[in-house]
């Protein structure tokens, strides 16, 4: 391992224990101890020590390969993965490239030594996707972001959309077209067989829908250079949770009413166009009663799955809650056990705002088995864009980052959507 290598694992290692005590003297009612605060001054000296190693690190290493620029020719002579002569024997692919991307995000590919240059474009991605963002250009594309970057992203993405929270999401390599096998298989039953009668055959019936990949951007996020030289910020956590925020906002309306034309497929969108509708008995409302009704619309297999939810919009939870019975009591009674999520009727929920407000012939509650019901295709190999030069003039790099997805409903069986009266 590089002496450059070293330091910089030294420093996260460092940082990681200042941020765990910081953490600790923000707590409401801690009282720090001496040791705490000797620990926490002796942390902070260490990260500002090692960061100006590094600086003098990287600076004799620009100064021994003569300030050389990366070029498309050196790009051919890259090792591929699998060329073990060109890698250490004890190192980690993952961790050298985590690292090498973190160096890009933060002073560019410029900066970077010839190993993680190389380590960088073994994962450059230009796809026909990319390309057609360009209008046709060759030159469009991005390195892909480390596993850790994804899952950050991700989960940002789950914040803005109950919907992706709950479906059956699966995650491919690429975004080529994917199909899909369909089956619903609730309507066929066994028999009993008398002795020495043959048995009759009934096939399962498969169907087919096709996945594709459409290409969501953040938009361009845009971060000073007092910032990216900062070891302090946490680049590697404040980027792809803002960008992820960006891209859920995007997708979570998609995942609810999306047309499925030039777009993924909601999953309202989908079981409305099934005729997977429950029409409310009053306008403009939800009773139990409706939802019962609704409950007992789905096969008691989806029903009784495990996996089986309420999805609806925070004014339906609110008019649930406001429900009462002749008594003037609330009918809606949240969970007074701690540990224990509240249910409606006995069947957890999932708010999601993409789902209609309430109101007449509104789409507000879906019940059902929802990873049966709707699909999620994901595309793992997201790319970041680092764009150096635009915002130069003001003092910033604009990061730009791609997240290809897909969505339909598999089984319209599964699941089924409540519709207000008009």
């Amino acid at each position: 391992m590089s002496r450059l290598k070293k330091l910089i694992e030294d420093r996260a290692t460092a940082w990681s224990q200042v941020k765990d005590i910081r953490a600790r003297l923000e707590a409401d009612g801690y009282k720090p101890s001496d040791e705490d605060n000797e620990t926490y001054e002796r942390g902070l000296a260490d990260v500002e020590r090692l960061s100006q190693d590094i600086e003098r690190e990287e600076r004799a290493e620009r100064a021994g390969r003569g300030l050389d620029v990366f070029t498309p020719d050196q790009r051919t002579t890259s090792p591929r993965p699998g060329d073990g002569d060109h890698e250490e024997p004890d190192a980690d692919p993952e961790l050298a490239y985590r690292g090498a991307f973190g160096e890009f995000l933060r002073r560019g590919i410029v900066e970077l030594d010839a190993e993680q240059r190389q380590l960088l474009q073994r994962n450059f991605s230009q796809t026909k996707e990319m390309r057609a963002l360009a209008a046709g250009t060759s030159t469009a594309g991005g390195y892909t972001v480390p596993k850790e970057y994804l899952n950050r992203m991700t989960e940002a993405m789950k914040d803005y959309g109950g919907i992706l929270q709950v479906s059956d999401v699966i995650n491919t390599a690429d975004g080529s077209q994917m199909f899909w096998p369909t089956n619903d298989d609730t309507a066929n039953v066994g028999a009993i067989l008398g002795e020495n009668v043959q048995a009759t055959e009934l096939d399962f019936t498969f169907g087919q829908m096709d996945l594709n990949a459409f290409i969501y951007t953040s938009k361009i996020t845009r971060v000073s250079f007092s910032l990216l030289q900062d070891s302090a910020f946490d680049l590697d956590t404040w980027l792809p949770r803002k960008q992820g925020e960006r891209i859920g906002r995007a997708v979570a309306g998609h995942l609810v009413n999306g047309t499925g034309s030039g777009q993924p497929q909601g999953l309202v969108t989908g079981l409305v166009a099934a005729g997977a509708i429950v029409t409310s008995s009053v306008s403009a409302k939800v009773s139990f009663d409706d939802l019962i009704t609704l409950e007992h619309s789905i096969d008691p297999a989806y029903r009784n799955s495990g996996r089986q939810r309420y999805l609806l919009s925070d004014s339906a939870l609110m008019n649930l809650r406001k429900v009462k019975n002749a008594q003037d009591q609330y009918v809606w009674q949240p969970s007074t056990q701690v540990g224990t999520a509240s249910a409606i009727n006995g069947h957890p929920y999932t708010i999601d705002n993409g789902l209609d407000a309430l109101a007449a012939s509104s789409r507000s509650v879906v019940f059902g088995d929802i990873a049966s019901a709707y699909l999620v295709r994901q595309v793992a190999g997201s790319q970041q864009m680092r764009l150096t030069e635009r915002y130069a003039d003001f003092g910033q790099v604009g990061f730009l980052a791609f997240m290809r997805l897909d969505a339909k409903v598999q089984d319209a069986n599964a699941a089924r959507v409540l519709v207000t009266k008009a």
